[in-house]
């Protein structure tokens, strides 16, 4: 199970990727081409040429998660300008929504304790 929390950091693969790759061949992506370390536990989000599937890849300390969502119909509408974006970015993005349209109620609250 994936959890995706405020602190999680999460990296953008800003060019398309080739899905033909593996799990070994996007950490090599990871490495190469976005310069960091696939095993430090943050994810890792591509994409494909037609927009229309996007892969995320997270090392939890054991071994390596691959977790593919595609579209039935149409295509993912937004990806981010930048390489990083925020744990509420990516749940509006794995939901096929814009972050920068998105209306959130409020912002994700610290839990305390007595």
């Amino acid at each position: 199970m994936l959890q995706i929390s405020p602190s999680t950091r999460i990296f953008i693969c800003m060019q398309q990727v080739d899905f033909r790759k593996g799990i070994d061949g996007l950490a090599s992506v990871c490495r190469n081409k976005l310069d960091l370390d696939p095993f430090q536990g943050a994810i890792f989000v591509f994409r494909n040429r037609r927009k229309t599937t996007m892969r995320l890849l997270v090392y939890d300390g054991q071994g390596f998660w691959l977790c593919t969502k595609r579209l039935s119909k149409g295509t993912f509408q937004w990806w981010p300008n930048e390489s990083s974006i925020d744990a509420r970015q990516l749940q509006t993005m794995l939901w096929n929504g814009n972050p920068e349209t998105a209306e959130f109620s409020e912002n994700w609250k610290k839990i305390t304790t007595q």
